[in-house]
This record gives C-alpha cells, structure tokens and sequence, in this order.
C-alpha cells in the first residue's frame, strides 16, 4: 500500500531546542507492515512514538519525521528511508541530546524483487539533495586508555588465574576468600589417571575451612577415575554440576563452582560467566557516560589484532568514575601503562550507543561473489548522502551490520559533496562524531568527493576493507580527531582492500591472462586511507589492521566522479595537513605507510592489471602543491608504533619529518626511504629527531598454542611474542638510501642473540638502490644494548650480500655519539672504495669506522645493459667492489651507483664486451670535487664523448662541450667547464677521464644548483670484441700508495659517552661505557667463526684496545688482565 501523508502549509513555528516538543507535530503509530509505503511530505511533520514496520520512508517537499523520546524502546524497521529534497529526519538535537532507546533496523535482501533506488540502492537511509539528518544520541566518551595492565585469565586485585594446557590435566581447585577475593590455595588432581587422586581430592575438600569459595576447573579431562567419593563429597557442598561430569565434558574447559557455607555464589560452566569471572577496568578518563549493558572492546597490545576482546559492563556501585566492572576474564595480556618509555596502553573503546543503526541479517552468506570469501551475510544496511544536502550531523549512534561487499554502500558515506564546512555555506559545519560502527561488512566512515568534514570521536571496530577512507584523491582540509580503529579485515571491493587469495581470484578489470602479484598490486588494507595529504589526524589510534594503520596513498590524476578535479601529480606535491599525537600498533605490515600510488588506467595490453592496483608514486611537499615553488616539510608529531610485525613506519618522500616519536618492538622501527636512485624532489631531507626506539619491551605478549613467533628475547633471554619469527633481524632505525638525518635519538634494548642479528641502525636488506653519503647521525644514546650497527653478512634474511646496496651502505657519524670517533664515517668492511690505512675495523658490525670525502657516481649503461660492473681503487687493485645493477637485467639500460672517495683514482671494468653507451652522472659533487676514472674498452675503440647538464624537474638536457683526445695522460688535470680531455691508452685498454664538478650544489641536492653534470661516452666498438676486464693490464701499472687525505677524528673522551650498560665488545656484553673507559660494542666471533651472540650478563672486562686497519681484518682485542 502507498500512503502519503499530507497537510497544508504549516503555521509559524516556534523553535524548541527538543525536536520532538516542537509545536504542531502530529503523532504517528503506523503499526506493523512491511507492505506500507510511506511518504511524508508538503509540510507535513509527524512524531514517531511507538515501534512500527513499514516497507520504506520518504520524506520530501517540506515533511519532517520526529522520533519521540520517550521512556519505552522504539523499533523502526524499514527497508529504506529517503530524506528528499526539504525533507527532515530529526532524532534529538546538540541541546537536547535523544535519551531513549532507539533502534531503525533496516532489513531486505540483495536479491529482493523491489527495484533498487538509482543512486541509493538497497537497506539504506539517504540523504538526498536539500535533505536534512540530524541525529543527537548521548553524548558518551568514545574511548579512552586502560590505565592498568590486564593480564590473561587474571584479576587485577588477586591475580585469579585458572591455568591452561594439556600439561594441567584434571581437576585444579582454588580456595577463594570471599571477602578480599584473595587466592588461599590451590591445587590440581588428576583424577583421569588415578583413583588415588580422586581420594586426595575428597580429603581436600573435606578440610575447606567453611566460609571459603571452593572453585574448581576441569583441564581436559576428569572423570575417568573420579570415585563416588569425591562426587558425593562435592554435592554435599552444594555442587548441581559435578555428578554430571563426564569425559571431557564437550570442551577442554569444564568449570564446576561450588560453596562452602557461603550464602551467594554464582556458578556456572562457561569461564566468561563463571561469578568469580569479572574484572575491574582502571581507565584514564571518566566513564561515567557508560552504563552497565553496554558493550566494550579492548584493543591488543600485541602483535595479532585479533587478541582484541569484548567485554560487558557490570553494576558497580563501589567503582570510581575511571573504573568500570566487566564480565568475564581476558584471554590475552592488555597493557595499561608506559612500558619502558613508550605508552602501550590499550584502547578502550565503547561499542554500545542508545540509538542503534542496523542491517537485519541472514544467517549466511547467499547467492553473491562475495561468498567465495565469506561465509556470513555481508549485505548490511549504509546511509549515504548525496550532493546538495541541507544539513547532516550525526552523533551518539552506534552502527552495527552496516555496510555492502558492493561500491557507494558504507557506514557512513559522503559522496561527492564539495565542501560541507562553512567554505560550503554549511554553518555549523557537517560532523559525525561519537559514533560506534562495529562488525561492519564494509568500511567504517568513507569521504569520497568531500572537503572540510569532522569525523570526530568514532570508534571503528571489526570492518572489512578501509576503515576510516578517502576515495579518489581531491579529498581536502577534512579532519579526524580523536578515531580510534582496530580489527581491519580485507574486503573484495578494491585491490588494496584484498588480501593475497581476493587479489587472485578476483579477476575483473584486469587485462584478460594477467596474474595479480598481490604483494605489489593489492594486499593494502588499511585503518586509515587518506587518498590527499591534505588532511587532518589528530589523537587518532589504528589498533590492529590486516596491512597498515595510516596509509597515505597517492592518485596522480583524480579517479572516479573526481576525474579532472585536479592537474596531474597535484596531491603527489600537496603539503601534508596536521599529523599530531597518533598511534598505531597491532598491524601485520607497518604503523604507517607514506608511499605508493593507485594505478589510475584501465587495464590494457600494455599494463594489465587492475583499475587502482597499487604503483609508485614519490611525494614531495611544496607551497601550492607547485614543485617549482618553495618545499613545505611534512611534520609527524608524537607519532607512537608498537608491535607492528613489519614497520612502526616506512616513509617515503621529500621533507618528512618526525619529531618527538616512540617505536617498539616492531621488525623495523622506522625506514625512510627517498626516490630509490635520485629523491624525487632533490634537495629535500628526512629527518628523525627527539626520538625513542625500543628494540624488545617488557611487554612479552601472550603465548599460545601453534605460535610460530613466540621465542626467546630480550636480555633475561624469556619467552615471548616476535615480530617476524625467531631469527628476524630487529632492527631501530633502518638506513636506506637518503639523505636521512637521525639526530638526538635513543635506542633501548636491542640485544642480539645467537642467530639473530638485532641492531639499533641496520640497513635495508637486500638492497639495489644507492646509498648516500650524507646520511648522517648525531646525539645519539644508547641503553642496554649488545649492537649499535650491523651492516649484515650472509645467511637467512641477508641471503647473499650481493646485491648493489649491500655492498655500498655508508653514514657519517657527525659527533662520534655512535663510533665515538666525530665525524667519522661507517662503511661496510669490505668495501675499499672507501677505506684508507688508517680506518678501524668493527668485525662484529662488519663495519669500518673511516675518514674523508665521498661523494657517488651513477653510471648508466646501453648496448648491452644486462653487464656486471667491477670497480677497482688505484690504492687497493686487490680489492675491486663488484656491482650487479640497480635496475634488474632485462631492462633496456642499467645503472651502477657506487660511492667513491674524491680525489682518488679508479678503474671500472666489465664482464662481457663493454657497453657502447656510458652516462656517468655526478652525485654528492660539490664544486672542484673530482676523481679520475679508467673505463676498459676493447682496442680499436673510438670514441665520442660530451658534458651536458640535465634538469630533472624540467626534463631540459643542456650541451656543455666535447671532450678532446690528448695524448698524455697528465693533460687530463687542464679540464674547463665548457669542455674536457681524455686520454686513451691502448695498450692497457683504458680510457681516462677526470670526472670533475664544475658548479656550486646545495648542501642535500644530489645535483648541481643548474642541474646533474653529466658526461657520455659513446663507443664504437670492434666487432666481436671479448670480455672488456683490463685488470691484468691496468695494474700494478696504475697502482697507487694508500694515502689518508683526511686524518682520523681522535676519540671521544669517557666523560662525554653515552650509557649503554649491557654494550658488548667482540661478543661479550659491555659494562657502563661512562665509567669503564670508551669501546665498541659488537657481537664478535666464536672459535670456529661464526658470529658470537648474547648469552648472559658479563662484566669486568678490560678496556678495549684499537688496531689500525691495514688489508687485514682481525682488529678487535680485549686488554689482558
């Protein structure tokens, strides 16, 4: 039936801050059928005052809706509610907050006959053009922090804890005061193996001392041996469940309660509702808005988010407004305190809310393709609001069974609104805050289109895909505060929402035959998506996600309905908004990711996968999002990661800078990454500072059964949970590539163990990309460590060291706070390019500590690219350093990137016939920097060979001049900046140029003020010439002396080092560095070779003693006593 509800023009009204006093509003009870069509419109305003059902809702033309607020529930089902044009649904207000009970339970099926609105589709409420929604729940605290640690099974005030494991079999007793709830004693009969037992018990129980709790567990099983004695002895106390125990009961938990001589004891089998099962929360806020009923979940504090938990309030007249009683035990250990200087507390967040917002369910999934990947019914209810709306804010709802496996069906959806805060003529501005949306089938709150919006104090709990989401790209200036999102699960919707098996299977819009990569096209699922920098985070927290908590993700062009909003790469360069006071922990890939781009073609034959697969984008920030104007630095403030399998962050990009951080126990702490061969945006730095990094907390986690990540750790060497398994190389800081400054930081607990290389700086492993030379770290401090540094050596995680990368990692210790030698640089030991006589071998680093001037050279090679590169310094012919490329072997040109010592010589060689085109670009040169350069050529080589300048940002190539042949090598020091020399000389096969910079550079560009100097050599080469490796020839004729150009720093005195009480020298654990005398630490070799690692505390070592390092590596020893 279709009824329309119609009346004149209204009177004047009169404004009463409750919508449901208003003056002229006309009671409505349609009653209970779903065949009723209602249609409330010109003008007229109706108040619901009783629970009804109705086929669907439209409000338009002036009709208003009014949900009365009265002392009885009300329970509204619909299919839909469309609030049209000068349409209203109001449900309370700002001043006059709904107090009752209120349900709209939004039921139908996907497959319904009735035909789908056009733009609102099924089981939703929408807010159409000149729409209003205004809804004013309780104002209750969103979430807070746990204020103390909640252990497994315990309770805080007796440590009440039934044990569990197949080791404890039969029936474990606790004797219970009932007045301080304290634990008396406690013991375990296996009465499945022993009369004997069973008799004990009896005898046990019979000596209780009455007044006192009696109550008892069965651990898998009981009741094979348990005597009529024992039974008859338990149901004289009162026991109702004991006489019916049998073999293992149905579960491996059987609980039986009983009393003796106590008036009031709750019994039951279930240990979540057995009486004694209840807890006492301390929180750090006031929660006196929750009331008993209401649902809450508190977040992990590990590393799996499922250890997330439910509990329900429970009366307490005796709690303080910051505690809360709740029902059952936790199952996992939740931090409520800082733990060794990072605050791990977990998250509490409310579920329940007095105004519920639901879909109506089936009982499994039916009939679509999201039943592939999920075994529930996923087609909740969504409201959804259109452009052109005239008023939406939404507070105090809890929203459960929201959201379709389907586009534009969400929670909460904004789609497409322009600006909806005062930019947008919206006063007060469009917000949604305290809302609960849990076991969401997709999304929590999406912003799609939309600028200006506050999403405010929304817990978003149990949702599939991105939690809280901006879609396409031109999403602006919208802020979330006070958010807190956990349990994020993969949904089917976008390649960065599936997980590995939904990136496989699903195949649409994909290039027919292609086979996703999910690591690289998909496999991004994320709490927080934020699609344009140009947002808000504020006191947010993404408390476990299947990949990331805060992802910013790049779209080079706007997608969608976007599609032309911005020119392309404009977010790519948009500052970032404010970034404060965030956390993230609990996530399986990283805390937070600033990376990548979404692919924004279709699927063709030239690249085949997906609309929005994941690519690479690189982000610099500049003023007005215009690369040529000046940069704006990204600022990360108090950012907090913990326990986050792979990365507390990885962030790419210009300037990004952090400040005031923490990260623990997460795999890697934090990596800044740039460009991968230039920064994208040359002259830009990253930088972390005022910063913590732990490697292994107190927080040990929760052990359970099949963990493959549980294992020793720590300096105690105890059990607990790992990040990545047990051999997982941990590190703090993670260099890269650069440039990167880390500067008044401090790094705790990093210990080492055999088989584990755990370091507070590593490096990236298996690296290919260069590695700069003014990475640099100052004021740093370390606390119970056993490895500053670890440059890495073969084995699992490292594989070979034999990637480019590897080989050529380097920092510049500006102040000594890491080597204690200021100034000094840290390269890899075995790379001679950059060590001279007096550098100081670190073997347990597998590191030199060395002085000079370095700077890179990229060399790009064509015809053919699939060679290796061998480079060789004149100082040490002996030691070439071998490069296999940056760029993998079938790419159409290849690139070495080594970095070199100014002011030396060296020769460059190849395995297979010399490449006929050479590009060497000058990296890190500053003006008159120099280094000569022999390239191995086959004879009968001729040569052609320019300088020129190219301009990255402008794509612009200058000519500079032609190099001229000389004849003697020595000419080659009268070079110009219009032109230079070089000399071939044939009989060795090597053609000499000396590579010089003749412009000014800024201190962090990689390139010159005018651009990268550049000089290409093009060789004719004779056919069928062989292998071009000059090395016999060129040496020891061009050998040359090792000469220090740059003298060693001398050594920081004892009075100015750092603590690090458990540092260790060649193996062994180090004492105060203060008041021992200055060493290094490191983790040493065994007898046979192989890395030594921490096995127990050791003190009363000699101080340490240096030997200068000449070709040999053997330069670590302890003073005798």
């Amino acid at each position: 039936k279709n009824t329309s509800l119609l009346q004149k023009t209204p009177p004047l009204k009169t404004v009463f801050s409750c919508p449901d006093k208003e003056a002229g509003l006309q009671p409505w009870n349609p009653g209970h059928r779903e065949t009723h069509r209602v249609t409330i419109g010109h003008g007229r305003k109706v108040v619901l005052t009783s629970s009804a059902t109705v086929h669907s809702i439209e409000i338009v033309d002036g009709g208003k809706l009014v949900i009365a607020d009265t002392s009885r529930p009300i329970v509204l089902r619909t299919k839909h509610i469309l609030i049209g044009n000068n349409g209203a649904l109001l449900i309370g207000s700002p001043d006059c907050p709904y107090k009752g009970n209120l349900t709209i339970s939004l039921y139908g099926r996907s497959d319904d006959s009735d035909v789908p609105h056009s733009y609102f589709g099924r089981k939703y409420i929408g807010v159409g053009t000149g729409g209003t929604l205004e809804i004013h729940g309780e104002k209750k605290l969103a979430w807070t922090f746990l204020n103390r640690t909640l252990h497994p099974g315990e309770n805080n005030d007796n440590n009440y804890h039934f044990e569990r494991g197949w080791g404890n079999r039969g029936i474990i007793v606790h004797v219970v005061d009932p007045k301080t709830s304290e634990v008396l004693h406690s013991d375990r009969f296996d009465t499945y193996r022993s009369k004997d037992e069973s008799r004990r018990l009896a005898q046990y129980v019979e000596a209780v001392e009455d007044g006192m709790i009696l109550a008892m567990v069965v651990n898998d099983e009981g009741s094979n041996n348990l005597e009529d004695l024992a039974r008859k002895a338990l149901m004289k106390l009162g026991s109702q469940q004991f006489h019916q125990l049998g073999f293992r009961c149905g579960t491996s938990l059987c609980f039986v309660c009983v009393c003796v001589c106590v008036c009031v004891c709750v019994c039951a089998f279930s240990p979540q509702s057995l009486g004694i099962c209840q807890d006492i929360l301390e929180l750090a806020d006031d929660t006196s808005s929750w009331k008993p009923g209401d649902t809450l979940v508190v977040a992990s504090t590990d590393y799996s988010m499922h250890q997330a938990e439910e509990f329900q309030i429970l009366p307490c007249p005796a709690c303080t407004p910051f505690q809360v009683k709740v029902q059952g035990k936790p199952s996992y250990l939740h931090m409520g305190e800082e733990v060794d200087g990072v605050d791990m507390r977990a998250e509490v967040g409310l579920l329940t809310q007095n105004i519920l917002i639901r879909g109506e369910m089936e009982p499994r999934c039916y009939g679509t393709e999201a039943c592939k990947f999920f075994n529930f019914d996923t087609f909740g209810g969504h409201l959804k609001v259109e452009h052109g709306f005239k008023a939406v804010h939404i507070q105090g709802v809890e929203l459960m069974h929201m959201g379709q496996q389907s586009m534009g069906h969400y929670p909460v959806h904004f789609h497409m609104n322009g600006d909806v805060d005062e930019q947008g003529g919206y006063n007060p501005p469009t917000y949604v805050q305290g809302l609960s949306i849990h076991h969401s089938f997709s999304r929590c709150v999406t912003v799609h289109g939309s600028n200006g919006l506050l999403v405010k104090d929304v817990v978003g709990y149990d949702a599939l895909g991105h939690c809280f989401f901006t879609e396409d790209g031109p999403e602006e200036r919208n802020t979330f505060e006070h958010c807190l999102g956990l349990l994020v699960r993969a949904g089917t919707l976008l390649p960065s929402d599936r997980n590995s098996r939904m990136c496989r299977h699903i195949t649409d819009g994909a290039f027919p035959g292609y086979v996703a990569n999910p690591r690289q096209d998909c496999s991004a699922t994320s709490t927080f998506w934020m699609a344009n920098p140009n947002n808000n985070l504020i006191n947010c927290a993404a408390a476990g996600s299947e990949e990331t908590g805060f992802w910013f993700i790049f779209h080079h062009v706007p997608t969608g309905p976007s599609e032309g909003m911005y020119s392309p790469g404009y977010t790519e360069h948009t500052p970032m908004g404010v970034f404060r006071n965030n956390r993230a922990h609990s996530n399986y890939r990283a805390g937070m990711i600033l990376d990548n781009g979404v692919k924004t073609t279709q699927a063709n034959e030239k690249d085949k996968r997906p609309f929005l697969s994941l690519v690479g984008a690189r982000y610099g920030p500049h003023q007005d999002s215009d690369p040529l104007k000046p940069r704006v630095p990204a600022l990360i403030h108090h950012f907090v990661a913990y326990k986050n399998q792979d990365h507390g962050a990885w962030l790419r990009g210009g300037d990004v800078w952090l400040d005031d951080c923490q990260f623990a126990d997460n795999g890697i702490g934090l990596t800044l990454a740039s460009g991968g061969t230039f920064p994208d945006d040359d002259g830009s730095k990253q930088e972390v500072k005022n910063s913590l990094f732990v490697g292994e907390s107190e927080n040990r986690g929760t052990p359970f059964p099949d963990n493959q990540n549980w294992g020793p750790g720590g300096q105690d060497l105890n059990g607990r949970s790992l990040p990545r398994g047990v051999n997982f190389p941990i590190r703090g800081m993670q260099i890269y590539d650069g440039p990167i400054n880390v500067q008044n930081c401090t790094f705790r607990k990093y210990v080492a163990l055999d088989g584990r290389h755990t370091s507070a700086i590593g490096f990236r492993l298996n690296n290919s990309w260069q590695s700069c030379p003014n990475n640099n770290v100052s004021d740093i401090m370390f606390d119970d460590i056993t490895s500053r540094v670890f440059f890495g050596e073969p084995g699992p995680w490292f594989n070979k060291m034999q990637m480019d990368g590897d080989k050529t990692t380097v920092f510049h210790d500006v102040d000594g706070s890491v080597s204690e030698y200021p100034g000094a640089f840290l390269v890899k030991e075995d790379n001679w390019l950059l060590r001279h006589p007096d550098c100081i071998d670190v073997p347990d680093w597998r590191a030199a500590i060395c002085s000079g001037h370095y700077a890179q050279i990229y060399v790009q090679i064509r015809h053919p690219a699939n060679l290796n590169m061998k480079m060789v310094k004149d100082e040490y012919p002996d030691r070439p350093l071998i490069l296999e490329g940056a760029l993998g072997k079938k790419r159409h040109y290849q690139q070495f990137q080594p970095v070199v010592t100014l002011a030396k010589g060296y020769t460059v060689h190849w395995d297979r016939a010399a490449p006929a085109e050479v590009i060497v670009w000058l990296i890190n040169f500053n003006r008159d920097d120099w280094i000569n350069v022999g390239f191995c050529y086959p004879k009968g080589t001729n040569f052609t060979i320019i300088s020129d300048i190219h301009n990255r940002l402008t794509k612009q190539t200058r000519k500079q001049g032609v190099f001229q042949k000389m004849q003697q090598r020595e000419k080659l020091e009268h070079s110009h900046p219009g032109w230079g020399y070089y000399y071939w000389e044939e009989e060795t096969g090597l053609l000499f140029l000396k590579v010089k910079a003749h412009n000014d550079k800024a201190d962090l560009a990689f390139c010159s003020v005018k651009g990268c100097e550049r000089i290409k050599i093009n060789a004719f080469i004779p056919k069928g010439s062989g292998p071009s490796d000059c090395m016999a020839e060129a040496y020891p004729a061009h050998a040359q002396m090792p000469i220090v150009d740059v003298p060693m720093p001398q050594k920081r005195p004892a009075n100015q080092l750092v603590r690090n009480a458990f540092s260790s020298i060649c193996g062994k654990p180090e004492p105060n560095l203060a008041t021992q005398g200055a060493r290094l630490e490191g983790r040493g070799h065994t007898q046979n070779g192989t890395p030594g690692r921490r096995k127990a505390p050791q003190a009363g070592l000699k101080p340490l003693t240096y030997r200068r390092a000449g070709p040999s590596l053997t330069h670590c020893a302890i003073a005798p006593p």
